[in-house]
């Protein structure tokens, strides 16, 4: 059963806007088709928003959904005179005529979910490595030269976020608001005592790899591959031998 939330400007939500939704298990939620309305909407699995009445209307909200929650997907409702104008620009990832069968409304939401858990474990797969550093996001463990480092749940964390987006620059307040999360009320300060704290578990060699942007942020220098390293200074020295 999924979870999913229908946009509509209408006083009968589902009935009206997708009559087959009545005859299939999914657990719906109706909000008004109004930006404002969605910034507070619960976690979806997937949304769905009537364009039938309001094409304009339908096409800006969509648009911002696809702006502020790239990870859900959004499947229009329209008329086939709808079907006239809808373009790929809306961000819409399906639609569906109102009319459509319960059978072909479900295997829309099915492939709309698959495609996203696609999509999911690409981004973000259960094992990610970057030189010597192994990280195993299913069983919150982490292993440095094949040796586990013994992190908190935080710290470990923030060291798979930066992992999962080498080179790229996030300042104190994107690193509490992604991994402390929206209800957490304590100052950047933490994420300077947590990246100190996750340098000093890395090791001189490797703390270097929490890398400091002044005035910025932090962000995370993928190290290199000690065994590479070593195969490279074991051939220089073979050269210099040979000469």
């Amino acid at each position: 059963m999924a979870e999913l939330l229908l946009l509509t400007s209408t006083t009968s939500g589902s009935v009206q806007a997708l009559p087959a939704l009545g005859l299939l298990s999914h657990r719906v939620r109706v909000l008004p088709l109004d930006p404002a309305a969605v910034m507070d909407a619960p976690e979806s699995d997937i949304i769905l928003l009537d364009a039938r009445k309001d094409l304009v209307g339908a096409r800006s909200t969509c648009r911002m959904l696809r702006a502020t929650r790239i990870d859900i997907p959004v499947i229009l409702i329209l008329t086939e005179g709808g079907l006239m104008v809808v373009t790929s620009d809306w961000g819409a990832d399906d639609l569906l005529l109102d009319s459509a069968s319960p059978a072909e409304v479900e295997a829309r939401l099915r492939l709309a979910r698959e495609k996203i858990t696609h999509i999911e474990h690409e981004n973000h797969p259960e094992e990610i490595s970057s030189g010597e550093l192994y990280i195993d996001a299913s069983g919150y463990t982490a292993r440095l030269r094949g040796l586990p480092l013994d992190l908190t749940y935080k710290e470990f964390e923030l060291l798979k976020y930066l992992v999962q987006h080498p080179g790229r620059v996030f300042t104190r307040a994107q690193l509490l608001q992604e991994v402390w999360g929206y209800d957490y009320y304590g100052g950047t300060r933490t994420v300077d005592v947590h990246v100190r704290r996750l340098r000093a578990k890395l090791g001189v060699e490797y703390e270097q790899i929490i890398g400091t942007v002044r005035n910025v942020g932090y962000r995370f220098d993928p190290p290199k591959d000690r065994r590479n390293k070593d195969s490279a200074v074991t051939a220089s020295s073979a050269d210099d031998a040979a000469e």
